[in-house]
């Protein structure tokens, strides 16, 4: 009902027949069965020198440009020092109508699958999540291990 209302005042203020479609499709792309987001380059408790190279894996699953509605295909978001991704206090899907994007959700919507990351000294976490083509993780959410490095 939430969606549907949000999806009315959209179209009403703004006109936008596609504000319709993503919003009530965001957060509703299945992920394919099997597939996985990963760092291919970075493990658990690395200590890393700054600035480095990040690369994204996806096993499963292709990547492609956000706003592309292929199935079985998204594009990836890094988040750095945030909690897992999950519920909000009240239990409702904090990104039901995608993730945000700042300093701590860095998007990846041109299907770039490496970033040069350059982070402060100390202890850094960093996890990998999906998003489907208006960048919404998936309704079952694939995303990364959170990884615990330290940079140098």
């Amino acid at each position: 009902m939430k969606r549907l209302m949000l999806t009315l005042l959209l179209t009403t203020i703004f006109g936008l027949s596609a504000a319709l479609h993503t919003v009530l499709s965001a957060g509703e792309t299945p992920s394919a069965d099997g597939a996985k987001v990963y760092f291919v380059n970075l493990k658990n408790q690395d200590q890393i020198t700054a600035p480095f190279n990040v690369i994204f894996g996806l096993s499963g699953m292709g990547i492609a440009p956000a706003g592309t509605e292929n199935p079985n295909t998204g594009h990836h978001h890094l988040l750095i020092d945030l909690p897992a991704l999950g519920l909000g206090e009240d239990g409702v899907d904090e990104f039901e109508f995608g993730l945000p994007s700042d300093k701590n959700h860095v998007h990846f919507g041109g299907g770039q699958t490496e970033f040069t990351l350059d982070l402060p000294a100390g202890q850094h976490m960093l996890q990998l999540v999906l998003g489907d083509y208006g960048h919404a993780p998936r309704s079952r959410p694939l995303v990364s291990d959170i990884l615990t490095t330290s940079i140098k």
